[in-house]
């Protein structure tokens, strides 16, 4: 059965995630990290698609992006493969393809997720144990949400700007809340909806999703439907 084509809500943020064939890396030094950077901030640019947050790991990339139309998202990645992959490949002497599939892109309620998304891209590097703290992983967009260090691929987000009144004040704030951290019932929720590409927000969010897109974007209620009472017999 052919795959539903991938679901794209302009003006809405999206997580997005790509994954290395078999797991094989995808970046192996820092110039390659660079170099995709470099080529995303240009992609993002050229097809309207904002970047609000990302993180790089050795077999993955993970962004956080919010596109002005449909076709953004794909023909940024699109675009940003035709450069990347060739010159991976001439770099390491290899041939063939470097990630194991299409791209995931899961809708974002900004409201209620957008920050979680963000925070939870940036503290990953801990979780996975590849840093003891957000700040000491190099390749994310932690620097710049915390004030550490002003990043130009980064696009702040409404909803970063309103953490505070000063670049200050939102740099502490969001500090702040990465020291909070996320429970484990939170983190597992955003990981079910970025692995299944299902919308990731509230019951009304999601249904009034459905009615604009004429499609589910949740997994399927568990159990029957309620059968409806009988009629007493006068």
């Amino acid at each position: 059965m052919a795959r539903l084509p991938r679901l794209v809500v302009p003006h809405q943020p999206h997580y997005v995630s790509q994954h290395g064939h078999d797991g094989q890396p995808v970046f192996r030094d820092s110039e390659d990290y660079a170099a995709y950077l470099a080529w995303l901030r240009e992609a993002g640019k050229k097809f309207a698609v904002a970047i609000h947050a990302y993180l790089l790991l050795p077999e993955e990339i993970n962004l956080l992006v919010t596109p002005s139309d449909h076709e953004g998202p794909g023909r940024m990645m699109q675009w940003i493969g035709r450069y990347y992959v060739p010159w991976f490949n001439r770099k390491y002497g290899r041939s063939g393809t470097l990630w194991g599939s299409r791209y995931k892109a899961t809708v974002v309620d900004a409201g209620s997720h957008f920050l979680d998304c963000c925070l939870y891209m940036e503290m990953r590097p801990v979780l996975l144990g590849a840093a003891a703290e957000p700040a000491d992983y190099r390749w994310s967009s932690y620097a710049h949400h915390a004030g550490i260090e002003s990043d130009p691929l980064t696009a702040d987000h409404p909803l970063y700007w309103a953490l505070g009144n000063t670049p200050f004040e939102r740099e502490a704030a969001y500090r702040r809340l990465m020291e909070q951290g996320m429970s484990v019932n939170e983190i597992a929720r955003l990981e079910r909806a970025v692995r299944a590409e299902w919308a990731l927000g509230s019951d009304a969010f999601r249904s009034e999703l459905e009615k604009r897109t004429q499609r589910r974007v949740g997994p399927a209620r568990r159990g029957r439907p309620p059968k409806s009472m009988p009629i007493a017999p006068k």
